[in-house]
């Protein structure tokens, strides 16, 4: 419970139960200036649970305003990425379409079944064997065995050449490597 208020905030939370149970005990002296000990401690055990609930309830408050702040900030970051993200779809859409052409086309050439060109194309969106298998309702054996087909007809060993073969040349050189 501690980990959700930073120090600050719970030295500032003591300082409030501190100077609400003076407060409330120096009402009660002034109401009453005769009080014992005794009558001024039970008085006192009488006030600290309407201070401790009055502090609790302004700390979860503050907790709620923090957590309202940070689900802004998140969906606001959100928004952007998403703008970021049609944009790029946007700009690159003729070429993406380029390449899913490409894409398709040496499939054909390799000879995939329909069902290893769905493997092969979530295998290149970067989905494990048990992703796909779920996706495609199929067992993660089954789409195992898929895979080496693909594999196997490309003459590929795995799935990063799989990726590698169709990204090699579409992604910018990296300067000093060749």
């Amino acid at each position: 419970m501690l980990d959700l208020f930073d120090s600050r905030t719970r030295v500032y939370a003591a300082g409030a139960v501190l100077a609400g149970v003076v407060l409330f005990l120096g009402i009660e002296k002034l109401e009453e200036p005769d009080l014992t000990l005794f009558q001024l401690l039970f008085e006192l055990v009488d006030i600290v649970p309407i201070v401790l609930t009055s502090v609790g309830v302004v700390l979860l408050f503050r907790e709620t305003q923090r957590q309202r702040e940070e689900q802004v900030r998140l969906i606001r970051d959100l928004e952007v990425a998403r703008v970021q993200g049609q944009r790029w779809r946007n700009e690159a859409r003729s070429v993406l379409q380029g390449l899913g052409e490409a894409i398709d086309a040496q499939f054909s050439r390799w000879n995939l079944t329909e069902a290893e060109r769905e493997v092969a194309l979530l295998l290149l969106k970067g989905l494990s064997h048990q992703e796909i298998a779920t996706v495609r309702a199929t067992s993660e054996r089954t789409v195992r065995e898929q895979a080496r087909a693909v594999y196997a007809k490309a003459g590929l060993s795995g799935r990063a050449t799989l990726s590698a073969f169709f990204l090699e040349d579409v992604l910018a050189p990296i300067e000093g490597v060749s």
